[in-house]
């Protein structure tokens, strides 16, 4: 299926990829809320857990043949330092800083979620470098499939059946919080 993106579908897909995070974080427990804030996307609370994620959501469309192209997580150009941002929002906020990503093509789409803590371990290139990105070749998407710290959702679609799949791997209540 082809993909013709409007003249507002990146705030579309935008303001989706932040819904279906919240949707995700509230079905586990959370209080959750769109924030408009530099750096910050949601603000997450776990009652049980007394535990606050400030989360940034990255959505993109990826068109065919595209698939496996990265998505931007923080730039560094034109004096721009988006880490910092998140860093500074969640002090602001008392939170944990986290990271989400929504990729969706022509026939599936891809919801993950983890701390930035876990990201800068397991997943984050090297320093120094204008852009720090989350890979999405079939390397990277197993090593995400692997860790039990990377939360993912995969929808399958086939719209000549119209027919729409999901496996979710992880609970965000499930993540380190006891």
């Amino acid at each position: 299926m082809q993909i013709d993106k409007s003249s507002r579908h990146q705030k579309i897909i935008g303001d989706l990829g932040e819904n279906l995070v919240c949707n995700w974080l509230s079905r586990s427990g959370f209080e959750v809320s769109i924030v408009d804030h530099t750096g910050v996307d949601i603000v997450a609370y776990h009652p049980q857990s007394k535990r606050r994620f400030g989360v940034t959501v990255k959505s993109r469309t990826r068109i065919t043949r595209l698939e496996s192209s990265p998505v931007n997580l923080f730039s560094y150009q034109k004096g721009n330092n988006d880490r910092q941002k998140l860093i500074n929002a969640c002090e602001a906020f008392a939170c944990e800083p986290w990271i989400a990503i929504y990729i969706e093509a022509s026939m599936f789409a891809e919801l993950y979620l983890t701390s930035l803590k876990n990201y800068d371990k397991k997943f984050r290139g090297k320093e120094g470098k204008k852009l720090e990105d989350w890979k999405m070749t079939d390397h990277y998407r197993k090593m995400y499939e692997a860790d039990p710290d990377v939360l993912h959702i995969r929808f399958n679609f086939d719209f000549h059946k119209w027919n729409w799949g999901c496996k979710i791997k992880g609970k965000p209540e499930t993540t380190g919080i006891k």
